[in-house]
C-alpha cells in the first residue's frame, strides 16, 4: 500500500484545513483539523479505492489517525483478503 494512494484520498475526502502534502506520513491528521465525520469520507473512500471493507474492530480512532496507521492497516486488510 502506497502512503501516497491514501496520501491522495485524505487530500480528496479528509477537508484538512491545512496542505495535506506539508503532512508527514505520521502526522496526526485530528490534530491537523480532520473531523471524525470527515475521516469517515476517508474510510469509505479507501474501502471503494481498495476493495475493502474494515471490519468493527478496525475502526478506531488510532487507525485513522495517520496516513502511515491507514496505509498499515489496508495493507494488513488486502494480505488477510489474498
Amino acid at each position: 500500500m502506497s502512503a501516497a494512494e491514501i496520501r491522495a484520498i485524505v487530500r480528496a475526502h479528509g477537508r484538512l484545513p491545512v496542505d495535506v502534502d506539508a503532512l508527514a506520513d505520521d502526522a496526526d491528521l485530528y490534530q491537523a483539523g480532520i473531523t471524525s465525520h470527515a475521516s469517515v469520507n476517508v474510510m469509505l473512500a479507501i474501502e471503494d479505492a481498495f476493495d475493502i471493507e474494515f471490519p468493527d474492530a478496525m475502526l478506531t480512532r488510532g487507525v485513522f489517525a495517520s496516513i502511515a496507521s491507514m496505509a498499515a492497516a489496508v495493507d494488513t486488510l488486502r494480505q488477510g483478503a489474498a
